[in-house]
Parts: C-alpha cells; sequence; structure tokens
C-alpha cells in the first residue's frame, strides 16, 4: 500500500479580456477496490463556487462559472491517495470456449454495449479489423488474451508525443505507428472491442518518480489506459504505453467510451482573445 499526493494545475492565460466562462473538471481520484480518496480540493482563481454532480460514468464533475473580466484562469487540485496493487486475479473458469461464448451473447453484449460500440476514435476500419484478427484469441483465456493485446500493441507501435494530435483517431495512428497514451489506449479499446470484450478508457496519473534518478528535470504528466471487463472477475487495468499491468504506481481519475468522455478540463469563454494554456503535474510519494 502507498500514499501518493497529487497536484494538478491548469492555467489560461488570454491575450485580451475573457469573461462568462464555462467549465467542467473531472480531476477528483476516484476510490474503488485499489485506491481510496483521503483529501482533495479544487480550488480556482478567480475564486468560483463549484456545483458537483456525478456523470453517467459516475464520475465526479466539478463545475463553475466566472462571470467577470479576467485575464487568466487557474484551476488548482490536490488530492491524497492510497493505492496498492490488485488484491485478486482473474479466475480461471470459465474455459477460452465459455468466455467466448459468453461475450458474443446477446445478453452480454447488451449489458455492456457502451463500451463494445465503437466511437469517433476507436471506429474499426478494414485495416484496424486485419489487425485484430491477426492476434490469436481461439484456445486462451481472456486474461491470456488480453495480456497478448496490450503486449502486441507495444511491440508495434512508437511512443512519439509529436506524432500525433488530441483528435487522432485509431486508424490514423496505425498508419503513423506512432503515438502517445491517448493513442495507445484508443487503439487497445478498438482491438478489444471487435472482440467482444468490454474496454473503458480511463484518465489518471502514473507515478514515476522513483525510477528516474531523482532528476530534478523530470516532469509528471497526465495518463491514460485501459480497463477491460473479465466476466466472472470484474474490470482490470491494462497499460499498452508501458506494456504492463495497473499496479499501486496509477491513479484514477475516471472513465469512459474514450477521451471525450473524460477530458479533465474543457470549457468555452466570451471573449475575441487568445489563449495559452499551462499544464503542471506533481505527483509524489508521500509513503
Amino acid at each position: 500500500m502507498k500514499k501518493l499526493e497529487i497536484t494538478h494545475i491548469t492555467r489560461y492565460s488570454y491575450t485580451d479580456t475573457a469573461q462568462d466562462s464555462v467549465n467542467e473538471v473531472r480531476l477528483t481520484p476516484l476510490t474503488d477496490n485499489r485506491q481510496a480518496c483521503y483529501h482533495h480540493s479544487i480550488v480556482t482563481e478567480p475564486v468560483s463556487a463549484l456545483f458537483t454532480y456525478s456523470d453517467f460514468f459516475h464520475n465526479r464533475v466539478h463545475a463553475f462559472t466566472i462571470n467577470k473580466l479576467h485575464r487568466e484562469l487557474t484551476i488548482k487540485m490536490t488530492s491524497t491517495v492510497v493505492t496498492h496493487d490488485n488484491d485478486h486475479l482473474p479466475v480461471d473458469n470459465p474455459s477460452p470456449y465459455e468466455e467466448k461464448a459468453m461475450r458474443f451473447s446477446d445478453d452480454f453484449q447488451n449489458e455492456h454495449a457502451e463500451y463494445l460500440l465503437p466511437t469517433s476514435y476507436t471506429g474499426l476500419t478494414n485495416e484496424i479489423k486485419a489487425y485484430s484478427d491477426a492476434i490469436p484469441d481461439q484456445n486462451v483465456s481472456l486474461y491470456a488474451l488480453l495480456c497478448h493485446i496490450y503486449t502486441t500493441i507495444n511491440k508495434d507501435f512508437t511512443y512519439d508525443p509529436m506524432a500525433t494530435s488530441v483528435q487522432t483517431t485509431v486508424g490514423e495512428m496505425l498508419q503513423y505507428k506512432r503515438g502517445v497514451c491517448q493513442d495507445y489506449s484508443h487503439f487497445m479499446i478498438a482491438i478489444c472491442r471487435d472482440k467482444g470484450i468490454p474496454a473503458r478508457y480511463v484518465s489518471g496519473y502514473h507515478f514515476v518518480g522513483d525510477l528516474q534518478g531523482g532528476s530534478a528535470d523530470f516532469t509528471q504528466a497526465s495518463h491514460a489506459w485501459v480497463e477491460c471487463f473479465i466476466p466472472g472477475s470484474g474490470w482490470f487495468g491494462f497499460d499498452p504505453t508501458n506494456n504492463c499491468e495497473v499496479n499501486w504506481r496509477y491513479i484514477k481519475l475516471g472513465h469512459g467510451r474514450d477521451y471525450n468522455d473524460i477530458v479533465p478540463v474543457k470549457g468555452v469563454y466570451r471573449g475575441a482573445g487568445q489563449q495559452d494554456l499551462e499544464v503542471i503535474v506533481d505527483v509524489k510519494l508521500i509513503s
């Protein structure tokens, strides 16, 4: 069990005055079977009242509006979260044959429809389908298949923050053979859904500060990974970007069908000027 402290600062600077800024923030760490959020706060400058609710996917959302004129908007989130490794592994039964029959049954498909249907990011092209078909799924457990999927993706693609944008689809990533965690996650989701495996996009943080040799130049960042549903066992996290299963180093904020459902900060404002965005993330291991 590990205790981590997260600070996430989002700062918008405007070349001209802005007003009537309406925003949604999804920056509250989840409490579930692998982590617990013990402290959490969100403050804004200019100061504003926050309205809190849960969205369709049970993510905590903070909404606020700033009506007065301003040239800068800062949103600061601080949290303390205790995490641990998965305390259980997927069960060995049902058999691979039964698992496949189950996940393609009408009842199963209807129950998990939102995590099985394609989205604008994860649309199934002929090329994606061919890639999926090349990953064998006969006579293997679902857990083994998922491990094969994320290791194959990690091997076939190169991490490159300059190759894609926030709008990149899985079809485009397959052409580039490059991408970032958002792209890797969307790609794994597309493959899983093609194989009848419910898969959802996860937003959060990945603590790696102790792996950087204490370098002061290292900067933490938000991260994305995938959760897949294994019948009889539940949801399990996999990170195709780092070629591993989710463990205590991962702090989950929330999940959705794809990135659009779990954008950390989004909003609109009234004003004619340009805006500059600065994001600072710091994740510290406390104990």
